[in-house]
């Protein structure tokens, strides 16, 4: 059964404290990103067979199984997946910056051009558990931002074929290529290349713990979005919530692992009860309920502040990766909330409206990293080169000032490059 806490009976920094321990995968994971830089296709199809019970005749996914899978998709799916893409891609259409310039009229020209990766790497997970959102959600933002190329990778099933869904939402969301492995191998592969898979310049998407760290591994090598860590929702609520729905909210988050954090906040204790045992009646209806059961008892509170207020303070000192406000006139709230992966706003936003449909990214910064970091967006596919521009005479004008402030950090060379065309101009 979820804890009901007072305010003040447990630290903020560990209210999201993970109850379970964390599988420790660092060598196994540095051994596979040796192996697949060494041996390149070789290993992926080693790793594919033993991990995922597929044996392949080739890594990519060919057109004729991407128009296969759209045809298995029921159609109705298919129009709700566009329906999904067309939202997603009209919220990140207004996040594209564009380049500047400043021409000064006294010979400067200064300036930043705003340049999209050429290539894109999208991990998806796969199997079952298959994610169509994710493919949305992390395609659309780098096709939008430019990219020449988006590259997917995903595991099989063990038929040897990719999950019917996630093709179908790649060909919506227009990935250029598909490639058929998973797991530390696919960020592997992606980061260094194969002889069938390229490099990429940027690595995004979620995925299990040895994704995760082989994301942290290869950092550097190429970019990456973030390090993602179990799921995350925390829910301030008045008391004139409904249980039922606050419950659900919980369940939505409590569902997807069993580290994964649920955390009710409120200034209602009859709110907090109630909750308490709706959870305990919704909890056995669900279909993944033994995860749900120990994600909500090991991982799951119900704090109990003094005022909405304090429960603003709380939620901002937490940094929760999905926040939801269950209050009356949110949006008099929404200047408060300073630190939250993404905020879903009153009684009828319920988080899975950002999960799938909504158009706000869904990926999302996790364990409080909220703090410092964005949700995935159209920046995370660009960067910015500046540039500048002096004529002789510009240059003669400052070119004293800039050796001065060179030699005062000792470096001459840098002061001599700036004087010694004035030396030549006369």
């Amino acid at each position: 059964m979820i804890r009901i806490i007072k305010y003040g009976e447990v630290e903020n920094k560990d209210i999201f404290a993970r109850m379970a321990p964390e599988m420790k995968v660092e060598n196994v994971v540095a051994d596979i990103i040796r192996n697949v830089r060494t041996r390149g296709d070789a290993a992926l199809y080693e790793y594919t067979e033993r991990f995922d019970r597929a044996k392949l005749s080739s890594l990519a996914v060919s057109k004729e199984e991407i128009e296969e899978a759209v045809s298995l998709v029921e159609p109705e799916f298919l129009e709700i997946l566009k329906k999904a893409a067309k939202n997603i891609r009209a919220f990140h259409e207004k996040q594209v910056r564009n380049s500047f310039i400043i021409n000064n009229e006294n010979g400067i020209v200064i300036g930043q051009k705003v340049i999209p990766v050429d290539r894109a790497g999208l991990y998806v997970p796969g199997g079952t558990a298959a994610y169509p959102s994710t493919v949305l959600m992390d395609s659309i933002p780098a096709k939008i931002a430019g990219c020449r190329e988006v590259v997917m990778v995903t595991p099989p099933l063990a038929n040897g074929k990719v999950n019917p869904v996630i093709l179908a939402a790649a060909h919506i969301a227009g990935v250029d290529r598909i490639f058929k492995v998973g797991g530390a191998q696919a960020i592997a592969a992606l980061a260094y290349g194969t002889e069938s898979i390229p490099k990429v310049d940027k690595i995004v998407g979620p995925g299990n713990a040895f994704v995760a760290e082989a994301k942290k591994q290869v950092y550097g090598t190429v970019s990456i979005d973030m390090i993602a860590g179990p799921s995350e929702i925390l829910i301030v609520a008045d008391g004139g919530s409904n249980p039922r729905h606050v419950a659900a909210d919980l369940l939505s988050q409590a569902e997807h692992d069993k580290l994964a954090s649920a955390v009710l906040v409120t200034d209602s204790e009859s709110l907090a009860t109630a909750v308490q045992a709706e959870l305990e009646l919704q909890i056995p209806m669900l279909e993944r309920a033994e995860i749900a059961r120990t994600s909500i008892d090991n991982n799951g509170k119900i704090i109990v502040a003094p005022t909405l207020s304090v429960a603003i303070d709380i939620a901002n000192e937490i940094a929760p990766e999905h926040l939801e406000l269950c209050v009356d006139n949110p949006f008099d709230y929404l200047d408060s909330i300073r630190h939250a992966g993404s905020i879903f706003m009153g009684r009828n936003c319920p988080e899975a409206l950002g999960d799938y449909f909504a158009g706000p990214n869904h990926t999302l910064p996790t364990s409080g990293t909220a703090k410092f970091s964005s949700p995935l967006s159209v920046d995370d596919f660009v960067k910015k080169t500046q540039y500048t521009y002096y004529t002789a005479d510009a240059l003669g004008r400052v070119a004293r000032d800039v050796e001065y402030f060179a030699t005062k950090e000792g470096l001459t060379a840098h002061a001599r490059s700036a004087v010694i065309r004035l030396e030549d101009q006369k």
